[in-house]
C-alpha cells in the first residue's frame, strides 16, 4: 500500500532519530577509545619534546633530525606522522627512500610500529601491494615511494586532501639538495601547512653535502641532534648500552661517529680547526686587524673577495665577508668592495691577473699583488692549519664555509692519501692565503709556536 505524506514523515523522523542515536553511540565509543589512547608525549624521548612542540605550533616546515644509533629519531617521526594524520582530516603522508627496495623493512615497518604503539591497530588498514597505510574512518593515506624512480614521485595523486607530511629517511643517501628540492616541488601542493622530516646519521666526512646542509640557517628550518644518552635505558635494552660502552672504551672515534652522531672526519680533513659561528655586527666593528684578499676566477671558476680579522694574540681568524660570483664584472666588483671596504684598506690580489688588478686600481681600489712563489700554497695551508681556530660566519660567508669544511686530501686507488693538497674547490682558501700573506711572512714564527 502506498504511504501517505504523514506516514512517510513519521517514518523519516523515526529513522533519523535511530540513525542519530547510532551515530552518537558510535561517536561516543570513538571518543572514549581516543581518550584511552597513549599520549604521544609519553612515547617520545625527552630530547624530542622541543621538536614536538615546534611541530604542534607549526613554527617550521623542514625538520632536519640527525643523530647516532639508538637516538629514536625515526621512532619520533613515525609517531608524529600517525598522530598528525589523526588530528588533521585533510592530511596525508609520504615516506621516501633513495632506493625503493628498502622501504618495507624500514619506514613501512616503523610506521606500523607507531600505529601499534599508539593503540590504533584497529583503526588502520595495512596494504602490502603496493605498500600503503589507510586511516579507515577518513581514507587518509600514507604512501611509500623510492626516489630511484622519479616518475612515480611526480605522478603522486590523492583523491582527498593533500600530502602534508613528507619523510626522507636516510637523507644522506640522496644525491644532494637539488634532488630533494625537486621532490618537494612535486609534492608540496594543495595545502598551506607542511612538515618535511629529514632523518640521517651524519656521514664521517664534512665534505658530504648533508653535513654542510645541516649548518645552513633558514627561518623555516629546525635542525636537531639527538643521541641514545637522552633515551630511557629500558627502551634500548641492556645489551645496546653494553655495546655502546664497549666501543666507547675501545674505539672512541668510532663511538663518537656511530653512537654520538658526530662528524669525525674521513682522516683527510685539511682544516679540522674550522668553527662555524655567528659573527655579530658589534664584533666586526671592534676588529682592528682586518685583512682582505682576491682570487680571480677563470672561465667557470668564481671571482672571490673576502674580508677577515686576524687575532694574533689568541691565534684566531674571523672570516666575516665574502663576494663569490662566476662571471663577475669589474664595475660590480668595485662597487661591492667599496661598500664593504669603506676606508679603502689595502687588498692583496692574485698576481696571475695583472690586467684585472689594473682594472680595479683604475676604479679607485688599493690593490697589491700577492708574491706567491714556490711552496707558497703548502706553507699557507700549513700556517692556517696551525691557527687555534678559523671562525667562519656561515650566513655571511656560505661559500667560504663550504670550501673550508669540505677541503680534504685525496685518496689513490688503494685508499691511501695522496701527497700534496688538491687544487679544486679552494677559491676562498686561496683568497684567504693571499689576504694573510704578509702575516705569514712576519708573524709566522711566533704564531706557529
Amino acid at each position: 500500500m502506498r504511504e501517505t505524506s504523514t506516514e512517510s514523515g513519521v517514518w523519516a523522523i523515526k529513522h533519523y532519530k535511530t540513525e542519530e542515536n547510532e551515530n552518537a553511540k558510535k561517536g561516543n565509543e570513538e571518543k572514549n577509545n581516543t581518550e584511552t589512547l597513549p599520549k604521544i608525549t609519553d612515547l617520545i624521548a625527552p630530547s624530542f619534546c622541543e621538536v614536538h612542540h615546534a611541530i604542534c605550533e607549526e613554527k617550521f616546515t623542514h625538520f632536519w633530525l640527525k643523530g647516532g644509533r639508538g637516538s629514536t629519531k625515526s621512532s619520533f617521526i613515525s609517531l608524529e606522522i600517525i598522530d598528525g594524520i589523526t588530528k588533521n582530516p585533510d592530511a596525508n603522508a609520504i615516506a621516501i627512500r633513495k632506493v625503493g627496495v628498502y622501504l618495507k623493512n624500514s619506514v613501512f615497518e616503523q610506521l606500523c610500529w607507531a600505529i601499534n604503539t599508539l593503540g590504533m591497530t584497529d583503526l588502520w588498514q595495512v596494504k602490502l601491494s603496493p605498500l600503503e597505510l589507510i586511516y579507515k574512518s577518513t581514507g587518509q593515506r600514507i604512501l611509500f615511494r623510492g626516489a630511484d624512480n622519479p616518475r612515480k614521485l611526480k605522478s603522486t595523486k590523492l583523491a582527498n586532501g593533500y600530502i602534508r607530511y613528507i619523510w626522507f629517511e636516510e637523507v644522506d643517501e640522496f644525491c644532494g639538495m637539488d634532488e630533494i628540492r625537486s621532490i618537494n616541488q612535486s609534492l608540496m601542493r594543495g595545502g598551506d601547512k607542511f612538515a618535511a622530516f629529514y632523518s640521517y646519521n651524519p656521514p664521517k666526512s664534512q665534505r658530504n653535502w648533508v653535513n654542510y646542509e645541516g649548518t645552513i640557517n633558514r627561518p623555516d628550518r629546525f635542525v636537531h641532534h639527538s643521541t641514545y644518552l637522552s633515551v630511557p635505558q629500558d627502551w634500548l635494552g641492556e645489551q645496546f648500552i653494553l655495546e655502546a660502552e664497549f666501543l666507547k672504551n675501545t674505539q672512541p672515534t668510532l663511538y663518537a661517529h656511530e653512537y654520538m652522531g658526530e662528524v669525525t672526519g674521513s682522516g683527510g680533513d685539511v682544516f679540522p680547526n674550522v668553527v662555524i659561528q655567528t659573527i655579530s655586527d658589534d664584533e666586526i666593528e671592534s676588529f682592528d686587524h682586518v685583512r682582505r684578499g682576491i682570487d680571480w676566477g677563470y672561465g667557470a671558476d668564481p671571482f672571490t673577495y673576502g674580508a677577515m680579522h686576524l687575532d694574533l694574540k689568541h691565534k684566531n681568524l674571523y672570516i666575516f665577508f665574502e663576494y663569490y660570483k662566476v662571471g663577475a664584472k669589474f664595475d660590480s666588483i668595485a662597487m661591492v668592495i667599496k661598500c664593504e671596504n669603506l676606508l679603502g684598506g689595502i687588498i692583496t690580489a692574485d698576481s696571475a691577473e695583472p690586467r684585472s688588478n689594473d682594472e680595479l686600481r683604475a676604479r679607485g681600489l688599493s690593490i697589491r699583488k700577492a708574491t706567491k712563489g714556490q711552496g707558497s700554497v703548502e706553507h699557507g695551508i700549513c700556517w692556517l692549519q696551525n691557527l687555534n681556530s678559523i671562525i667562519i660566519d656561515n650566513d655571511r660567508c656560505p661559500n667560504t664555509a663550504r670550501e673550508f669544511l669540505g677541503y680534504e686530501l685525496q685518496k689513490d686507488n688503494f685508499g691511501s692519501f695522496r701527497d700534496g693538497f688538491p687544487d679544486k674547490d679552494n677559491h676562498t682558501i686561496d683568497m684567504v692565503r693571499y689576504a694573510l700573506e704578509n702575516d705569514m711572512k712576519f708573524s709566522g714564527v711566533s704564531i706557529l709556536k
